[in-house]
């Protein structure tokens, strides 16, 4: 055996990995989102900073271990990541590797301002190629056909109103500002017809599988990563536009989580992990919104839903997990 050989995985480790797909990335993600969600928490409640700082090991654990295997996939499977990403649904989920780039700093900058601000300005550069890349592809797919508009649709979107949310903790310059106001806005401006698409199909087009349900709470996303966003943008205080837009939050996620009932009894999925970011996000704009209008009202509904995207992240963490050691991978995905 040479060198080269004993260097290279066995094919029986490279095999489950040519299944695993880029959507699973948002679990990176999710994790993000609620490590943020509890440090807001910590601020307003009082509740162990500890926890906070556990999740964010855990995203930044899942994000390296994700990154480090679907390296192996491109290098061993090139065919199956070319394929995934012509995809319609696949492709516009590269999004999320994209995203977690402008996220992960939140939780990186307080360990290594550098490092943080290096994946943020990576992240914001292959964000502008991703979506020069998957605009043309998202509106040749509506005009030929109405039913191609899928939750995934709204990714790119969202990954423009990410792009505010590390600005705090990344010391950006202030020139800086301005763009970051422009990105939110154009973000917000993309996500109206994407969600008014995935929505006229939702009443009158063919239905999404059973299996992808979930997914449909990634249009809770653009209001309540909005919210968010504006709130940062306004020196780290909600106001009117973001309570407002964390109420269009409220009512999507109170919408969409009604129609998800059809994918109850179902075996898990990762492509559940869909729930993650947007449950973290509305619970962040939540925390938000609690800490500007300092009322027992908003204090209990940020604490109910920090509650739910905790123990929702929890369980999807379990059962991934649990597919993973039993050797199920392939019958999860």
């Amino acid at each position: 055996m040479t060198a080269t050989t004993a260097n290279m995985p066995a094919p029986n480790t490279v095999r489950p990995l040519q299944y695993l797909p880029v959507a699973l990335f948002g679990s990176a993600m999710g994790l993000t989102g609620l490590s943020v969600a509890w440090r807001l928490a910590h601020a307003r409640f009082g509740l162990p900073e500890a926890v906070s700082q556990l999740i964010a090991a855990a995203a930044v654990a899942a994000f390296v271990a994700l990154l480090a295997a679907y390296g192996v996939k491109t290098a061993f499977a090139p065919d199956a990541v070319r394929a995934e990403f012509r995809h319609g649904v696949g492709g516009q989920m590269f999004g999320l590797l994209v995203a977690n780039l402008l996220l992960l700093p939140i939780v990186l900058a307080p360990l290594s301002l550098g490092l943080a601000r290096g994946l943020w300005g990576l992240g914001a550069v292959l964000l502008a190629g991703f979506l020069g890349l998957m605009a043309d592809r998202s509106l040749a797919a509506l005009r030929q056909a109405r039913d191609a508009a899928t939750p995934a649709l709204v990714v790119p979107a969202v990954g423009l109103l990410d792009l505010p949310l590390a600005a705090p903790a990344l010391q950006l310059p202030a020139p800086l500002h301005d763009a970051l106001v422009a990105a939110w806005a154009v973000g917000l401006a993309l996500s109206v017809p994407l969600l008014a698409a995935v929505l006229w199909r939702l009443l009158r087009g063919a239905p999404l599988p059973a299996p992808m349900l979930p997914t449909l709470l990634i249009l809770v996303g653009p209001a309540a990563v909005g919210a968010s966003g504006h709130a940062v943008l306004s020196g780290g205080h909600a106001d009117g536009l973001s309570i407002s837009l964390f109420a269009a939050a409220l009512v999507l996620l109170a919408v969409l989580a009604a129609r998800m009932r059809g994918a109850l009894g179902l075996p898990f999925k990762t492509i559940w992990w869909a729930t993650s970011f947007p449950l973290a996000a509305t619970a962040i704009a939540s925390l938000q919104v609690a800490a500007a209008v300092r009322s027992p009202f908003t204090d209990v509904l940020a604490a109910a839903l920090l509650a739910v995207a905790t123990v929702v992240i929890a369980v999807l963490a379990f059962l991934t997990l649990r597919g993973v050691v039993q050797g199920r991978f392939k019958e999860i995905i």
